[in-house]
């Protein structure tokens, strides 16, 4: 099953973090390649994809899949 992963909130969420796609992607057990897809909305993301994302960046999946508010 795919899912709609919001790629501006990951890059939000990273950035405020300040992680680096690249230590994104080791703490999820990504490709730095996948997490900068992701950001650019250029794929579709399994859920385990995005809870794996959601775990390394402390937040919630829904967070990573509803719209960005521009909080």
């Amino acid at each position: 099953m795919m899912s709609g992963i919001n790629g501006a909130v990951v890059r939000k969420k990273r950035i405020a973090l300040n992680y680096t796609q690249e230590k994104l992607a080791e703490m999820a057990g990504l490709s730095r390649s996948q997490i900068q897809r992701i950001e650019r909305g250029n794929v579709n993301c399994s859920i385990e994809t995005v809870k794996k994302i959601a775990r390394a960046l402390g937040c919630e999946y829904s967070e990573l899949t509803e719209p960005d508010k521009g909080e």
